[in-house]
């Protein structure tokens, strides 16, 4: 258990403390975007890694306490989270915005804020935190509690630290398109700043269903649990 709290602690300090922060522009004044962006995805990864191989040792620990179990009161919420997850994570991965790795510059030329980005503007961290939720709310266990809680505070956090990297790199463009724009999902087109276009995401979400179809069937292959609907 303690290889999956220093992992969980490692993947979110390179968020928290360089990546959205005052450090990683230092870092980028030394060595280009492009060096840093290099750089920083292999450590990302290297630390995913990390993660993942701690979280599995971790769940045959003696010491991954449970703290509930799984049943139709939290299974059912739990599945219906993951599905809205990946309605927000596949459309967002398939959008180009302002808030995708190296797009700020996109405000520059008047982007119009367009399909998820009208809903929100980070619609695949949006994704993580419901996905991560869910995982939270069907495990009750201790690893769960440390891997799923850990993504969560990312998920919800990053989106902040996201926009103020952004603010201070591109200035006044990115702040109009946080004027006109929602972090919340759905709060700009509830203030009548945006308005919601099916047409421009129809296609995308059609997308996601096949994808969190096909990920629900072959969850107890890849996680050696039970299936999540069984």
């Amino acid at each position: 258990m303690t290889m999956l709290i220093a992992a969980t602690a490692l993947f979110l300090a390179i968020h928290f403390l360089i990546s959205g922060t005052p450090v990683r522009d230092g870092i980028v004044k030394v060595t280009g975007e492009g060096p840093y962006l290099g750089l920083f995805s292999l450590i990302s990864v290297a630390s995913l890694v990390w993660l993942v191989i701690a979280f599995v040792q971790a769940r045959a620990s003696p010491a991954n306490t449970p703290f509930w179990g799984i049943s139709h009161a939290n299974r059912d919420p739990a599945l219906a989270l993951v599905l809205l997850g990946f309605l927000f994570v596949v459309p967002g991965l398939l959008t180009n915005s302002p808030t995708r790795v190296a797009g700020g510059a996109q405000v520059s030329g008047g982007f119009a804020p367009r399909g998820m980005t009208r809903i929100t503007r980070h619609p695949f961290l949006w994704g993580v935190a419901f996905w991560a939720l869910a995982h939270l709310i069907a495990n009750g266990r201790l690893a769960d509690i440390i891997l799923f809680g850990g993504l969560l505070v990312l998920a919800l956090l990053g989106p902040l630290m996201i926009d103020a990297k952004r603010v201070r790199a591109q200035g006044e463009p990115y702040r109009v398109f946080l004027r006109e724009t929602s972090n919340i999902p759905f709060a700009a087109i509830l203030s009548g700043r945006q308005a919601f276009r099916i047409g421009e995401i129809w296609w995308r979400l059609l997308v996601a269903v096949g994808v969190f179809g096909a990920l629900l069937w072959l969850h107890p292959y890849f996680t050696g649990g039970r299936h999540p609907l069984g």
